[in-house]
C-alpha cells in the first residue's frame, strides 16, 4: 500500500521513521531514503542502529534556493540515483520503502518528476511505500491508500525559536 504524510506541520518525517521502526521491529526489511537532507538529522542514527537501510543526499548541504545551477544539478543526479536504489531494494523484496521529502524534491526539480511518477506507478502491491513532504500532486494522492495531513496550528519557529537538535532534526 502507499502511505502519504503531507502538509505544513511538524511530524511527517517522524511518522515515517516510526513506521520504519515498527517494520524493523516485526523482523521485516525497511529502507529509509531522505531527499533534500544530508544525513545529519538525529533519526538517522537510530534507524541505522535498528538495521534499517538508510540513504541520504550528502550533496544537499543548503536550501535549494541557495544552490548554484551546478550544485542543484549535482543534487538532482544524486537523488535520481537514490530513487534507482529504492527501485533495486523493492526488487530485492524490501517490505517497506520510505521516501522522505519526496514531494519537496519533485517541487524543487531535484528529483526527476517522470521517474518519480514511474516509480510510484510500478510499485509492487506486496510492499509498503511511504511518501512525505508538502503539497503532493493529485497523481500521487490518487494512488495513495493512506493520506495523513499534518497541519501546523502552532510552532515555536513562528516566535523565532530555531530548530532544535533531537526535536526538529
Amino acid at each position: 500500500m502507499i502511505h502519504i504524510y503531507c502538509g505544513d506541520g511538524k511530524g511527517k518525517t517522524s511518522a515515517a521513521a516510526g513506521l520504519a521502526i515498527r517494520c524493523a521491529g516485526a523482523g521485516m526489511k525497511a529502507a529509509f531514503f531522505q531527499f533534500l537532507k544530508n544525513g545529519t538529522s538525529s533519526e538517522i542514527i537510530s534507524l541505522k542502529k535498528l538495521g534499517i537501510k538508510v540513504s541520504c543526499c550528502e550533496e544537499c548541504c543548503k536550501f535549494t534556493f541557495e544552490m548554484t545551477p551546478d550544485e542543484k544539478a549535482s543534487v538532482k543526479n544524486a537523488q535520481d540515483q537514490m530513487l534507482r536504489e529504492a527501485e533495486r531494494l523493492t526488487e530485492k523484496g524490501f517490505d517497506l520503502i520510505v521516501l522522505d521529502e519526496f514531494f519537496g524534491a519533485i517541487t524543487t526539480k531535484t528529483l526527476s518528476h517522470e521517474k518519480a511518477m514511474q516509480f510510484v506507478e510500478s510499485f509492487p502491491a506486496a510492499s509498503e511505500l511511504v511518501l512525505t513532504g508538502r503539497d503532493p500532486e493529485e497523481f500521487f494522492l490518487e494512488r495513495a491508500d493512506y493520506i495523513s495531513q499534518i497541519q501546523a496550528v502552532r510552532h515555536p519557529y513562528s516566535k523565532g525559536v530555531p530548530a532544535r537538535r533531537g526535536i526538529e532534526y
